[in-house]
């Protein structure tokens, strides 16, 4: 996928926020969905944020009532579901640029 590598991967919030824990070297992006087992998007997003102020997290969720939450909470992007690869690349390519 466009030079990008997926070093991990999460079946449910509270896996979610223990992986990214568990990383000495934390991911540049995460790319988070809403609606998950154990733990939802938001309550992960939160606590990945406590871990980590400066994580730059995509969210996605086919429900799009929480979009201003999501954003309000520290994600950088909103993807509405049902997207393509193309949209999810350029989502990505707009937080590295701001990040340069």
């Amino acid at each position: 996928m466009s030079g990008y590598r997926v070093i991990g991967e999460a079946k449910n919030g509270q896996e979610a926020v223990s992986l990214f824990n568990s990383f000495p070297k934390k991911p540049d992006i995460v790319l988070m969905d809403y609606r998950m087992p154990i733990k939802n998007g938001i309550e992960a997003t939160k606590q990945i944020l406590k871990i980590n102020d400066k994580s730059k997290i995509i969210f996605t969720s086919a429900d799009n009532s929480i979009k201003q939450e999501a954003l309000s909470i520290g994600a950088r992007s909103f993807l509405d579901k049902p997207y393509s690869v193309t949209d999810l690349i350029t989502e990505i390519k707009k937080i590295y640029k701001n990040l340069a």
